[in-house]
């Protein structure tokens, strides 16, 4: 009887619906785990806020007010390099590729802001990044199951260098997630490495 509740419990872990949100903008990448209802974030580390110090007079001052954070609209709507981007696009495409039609994307989020101030390379650029977004939705439904989606591509005469933002939440069971973290975790932390010495103006080799 006993073998049988611990299969039983087995059972209920595997059916527990897990998945990761991974998301790009301005702010760099953004990953959070999710497990049933509850999601957390991995990526960036969340920083821990230090207890301030006890002192030894009977009137203890308050901690500070953390500084207000930006509204996350504006910081979405700003979008982050492409050219950052594409390192990290690369590990989720080989790593999706292993997995095939074995992950679920319950949403699909992909907006390219191009720049440019003259209006004839902006219309070709734009024939052109709906033609490759038009080769990349196949590719992906080949890969897995996609649900909901929304891509859209737009032109900015005063931005100076073209901008993403990209979101996908993806589900998947949790054997499964494991061989992903396994397989795939080096080359995602190497290139977070590389992002992060790029965004502290350090040399990379």
């Amino acid at each position: 009887m006993g073998w049988l509740i611990a299969l039983t419990v087995l059972l209920l872990i595997a059916a527990i619906p897990l998945g990761v949100l991974v998301r790009y903008d301005s702010r760099g990448p953004l990953v959070r785990v999710i497990a049933g209802f509850v999601r957390f974030t991995v990526i960036p580390v969340p920083k821990r806020t230090k207890k301030p110090k006890k002192e030894k007079s009977p009137k203890a001052e308050a901690p500070p007010k953390p500084a207000p954070q930006p509204a996350q609209k504006e910081a979405e709507k700003k979008g982050g390099s492409l050219r950052d981007f594409l390192p990290l696009l690369n590990v989720l495409l080989d790593f999706m590729s292993s997995f095939r039609k074995k992950l679920r994307v319950n949403n699909l989020t992909l907006k390219l802001i191009l720049a440019g101030d003259d209006p004839c390379d902006l219309a070709l650029n734009y024939g052109r990044a709906w033609a490759a977004l038009g080769n990349l939705m196949p590719m992906l439904d080949k890969i897995f199951v996609v649900g909901k989606r929304d891509c859209e591509i737009e032109c900015d005469f005063t931005a100076t260098q073209t901008l993403v933002v990209a979101q996908m939440e993806l589900t998947i069971r949790f054997g499964r997630l494991i061989s992903l973290g396994l397989v795939y975790g080096f080359r995602l932390l190497k290139e977070l490495l590389i992002f992060k010495k790029k965004r502290k103006g350090g040399a990379v080799s």
